[in-house]
């Protein structure tokens, strides 16, 4: 069977792709949330990168030659900004820990 062809790769493709709108959508509002908001928010967005880490792995295991393709473009695409799909990841992580650091107390 082809790597697109399953329907847990069909589903969660779709899952994630919209779980991302969503939280993007949401993301423009940030700045008028309340802290426990801005909590959910943070939490919200690793989980999603998690399952896109995750499904992003999926990719390098198959031995598919369209989820093979598929990689090789986003790594390409990545390449067009200087960055690679793990710089992608990191900057993502750090983003997400400096928000976390802004909803800190300050001593």
């Amino acid at each position: 069977m082809a790597f697109f062809d399953s329907e847990i790769v069909q589903h969660e493709a779709r899952n994630l792709f919209q779980d991302y709108q969503a939280l993007t959508q949401l993301g423009g509002s940030y700045g008028k949330f309340d802290r426990e908001g801005k909590i959910l928010f943070i939490e919200k967005m690793e989980e999603m990168m998690d399952r896109y880490k995750i499904f992003m792995k999926r990719f390098e295991l198959s031995d598919d030659f369209m989820a093979q393709m598929t990689l090789k473009q986003l790594e390409n695409q990545l390449g067009n900004f200087g960055i690679t799909p793990q710089q992608m990841f990191d900057q993502m992580n750090m983003t997400l820990e400096k928000m976390k650091s802004e909803l800190e107390p300050h001593n």
